[in-house]
């Protein structure tokens, strides 16, 4: 009789890897994550200077705060940062500074709820072409299309019914402000 195999032993699931937060993240008291979006903005802006350095140009500090979701209020508020950012004038922001200016930005908009009801209002009126209605299947046709997304019909409807917990009937703003919480891009 052949010997019994042992059986194979079941590895516990590794868990998940918890970003650390940085000295800096610590300092303006922000989440690994918003960290993480911050440098990602700072990055697709910045470029090495003279010097080797890597910064952000004075004239790109407005469209880095627009990628992250925080833009200026107005061009009262954007001098403000500017002259906060880079004191004396020299067109580079490092990003030390631009972490503490997006930093305070991020907590503004987390502590504003008009702001969030104006997000989410915002995004709503793209679906539905500025109408006070339901999103429907053609809105959501016509935005894939749009953006030369090929997304099945059935896929489509998915979206919709987990949207309205089962239903295929039109995504009201209640149930799609619940839908951008569960993705992620409201805080």
């Amino acid at each position: 009789m052949p010997p019994k195999r042992k059986q194979p032993t079941v590895a516990a699931a590794p868990k998940p890897a918890t970003k650390r937060r940085s000295k800096l993240a610590k300092e303006n008291d922000v989440s690994a994550e918003e960290e993480a979006e911050i440098q990602e903005a700072f990055t697709l802006f910045a470029s090495p200077d003279d010097d080797g350095e890597v910064a952000l140009p004075r004239n790109d500090v407005r469209r880095c705060l627009i990628a992250l979701n925080t833009p200026p209020a107005n061009q009262a508020e954007m001098r403000e940062l500017l002259e906060t950012v880079d004191p004396d004038n020299t067109d580079r922001v490092s990003y030390e500074h631009f972490l503490a200016i997006a930093a305070l930005k991020l907590h503004a908009r987390h502590d504003d709820p008009g702001a969030h009801d104006e997000e989410v209002a915002k995004a709503y009126r793209l679906f539905t072409k500025g109408e006070e209605r339901d999103i429907t299947l053609h809105d959501l046709r016509r935005v894939a299309r749009e953006l030369r997304e090929e997304v099945p019909d059935n896929v489509l409807k998915d979206m919709i019914r987990e949207a309205t917990g089962g239903g295929l009937g039109g995504v009201g703003k209640a149930d799609f402000e619940g839908v951008m919480k569960r993705a992620g891009v409201l805080g």
